[in-house]
């Protein structure tokens, strides 16, 4: 076996969205004797990278969550973690721009979504077709169309608040190995060793947050997971003072059966509009491994992104500007994996199902608090391995 080249309390492998959260966290935690917990980071890649879930410029952070009430709480303590981080850093990551649903009246996502807000009473907007037409007109709106907007939500900066989230933990005093690549974890007596392309790191504790290579790090969790890949694309609208944060919120929208997903313009000439690519024969598909994935869209794909994109904003051009494609892993339901494996030895935040950005600062401290402190608060059942072999099993 390689030499030991490490020997730390909690050893974070990964470190993009939630690995990043979770490093931050525990710079802020103490072991027992009061001594601050030995944490080290893993990442394959450099800092910032492309490779993985978080890049792509923007992520829209929502309050009111579509995927169910129980996020709601997470979702607050992350708005105010993401307000938080910058302040300490002075980089603004969350652009209060609000979050607009669009969508035919009755759509399901919108009732859902309309339920968290009245659970916990938050703030929000409902308008009406001709109210969308005349306040949000850089969208096309059909009669039966309605709007939601989550005045709480807004567009994130991913590749800002990463960058963020691991400076503030090495300021707390954790450390990271960039450019270093995991190729085993073997939970053993009461460590784990971790096999690395540099050596070996030993832990008491480690923290698995590999996104789309979950599956390949922990073999008896591929059946739970699968990789899947998102396409992001940029348009270039004529009037581009119309589509900046003071005028148009991040959003959603549902058209003609298909559902797209944006944000405000951040660069100042183009504005993100992602349709999901979910048309017979255009679809994204799940590869075995990421490794496996392609990183190109088709121009067939492009074209119908485009199409799309036009018929929900009528003024801009119908050839994406760039694009982007990323890989995330994806349970069945939807709902994240955060729990624990080998007596508690292994704690895995994976399974985001591009849902969990967002979420990431609650997240990441739920991993934290499991690899120090053996439970979490706001960990539901159904985040559990349990959970997930059940909804495996049909």
């Amino acid at each position: 076996m390689s030499a030991v080249i490490e020997e730390v309390d909690v050893a974070v492998v990964g470190v993009g969205t939630m690995g990043a959260m979770a490093l931050w966290r525990l710079s802020r935690m103490r072991r027992p004797d009061g001594s601050p917990v030995r944490a080290l980071g893993i990442e394959q890649f450099g800092g910032v990278h492309s490779h993985g879930a978080f890049s792509g410029e923007s992520r829209l952070f929502r309050a009111a969550a579509k995927e169910g009430r129980l996020f709601t709480p997470a979702l607050l303590e992350s708005r105010d973690a993401w307000t938080e981080l910058g302040r300490l850093s002075g980089r603004p990551l969350l652009l209060p721009s609000g979050v607009l649903s669009v969508a035919p009246s009755g759509h399901p996502d919108v009732a859902a979504t309309r339920a968290a807000i009245d659970d916990h009473a938050l703030p929000f907007r409902e308008l009406d077709a001709e109210q969308l037409r005349r306040e949000y007109p850089q969208f096309h709106v059909e009669d039966d169309d309605a709007g939601l907007l989550d005045v709480l939500g807004g567009a994130l900066r991913p590749e800002a608040a990463v960058y963020t989230a691991v400076e503030q933990a090495l300021a707390g005093g954790a450390r990271v190995r960039h450019n270093t690549t995991v190729t085993a974890i073997d939970p053993a007596d009461d460590t784990v060793t971790i096999v690395t392309t540099d050596g070996v790191v030993r832990a008491g504790r480690v923290i698995v947050t590999a996104g789309a290579w979950t599956a390949q790090l922990l073999p008896e969790l591929s059946d739970l997971m699968v990789v899947t890949l998102y396409g992001l694309s940029w348009f270039i609208p004529r009037d581009i003072a119309a589509f900046m944060p003071d005028r148009f919120p991040g959003f959603m929208r549902d058209l003609g059966g298909v559902h797209a997903f944006g944000a405000p313009s951040i660069d100042g000439y183009s504005v993100k509009v992602s349709p999901h690519l979910d048309a017979e024969g255009l679809e994204l598909g799940h590869p075995a491994t990421v490794d496996e994935a392609p990183r190109e869209l088709s121009r067939a794909q492009l074209r119908w992104m485009g199409e799309r994109a036009r018929e929900m904003f009528p003024s801009l051009d119908a050839e994406p500007v760039r694009w982007s494609v990323h890989p995330d892993a994806e349970t069945r339901d939807h709902r994240p994996v955060i729990d624990t494996l080998a007596d508690g030895r292994i704690v895995v935040a994976s399974g985001m199902s591009g849902n969990g950005f967002k979420l990431a600062p609650a997240y990441g401290r739920m991993a934290a608090e499991l690899a120090v402190q053996g439970a979490s608060a706001g960990v539901h059942e159904e985040f559990s391995l349990a959970h997930h072999r059940r909804s495996a099993a049909g």
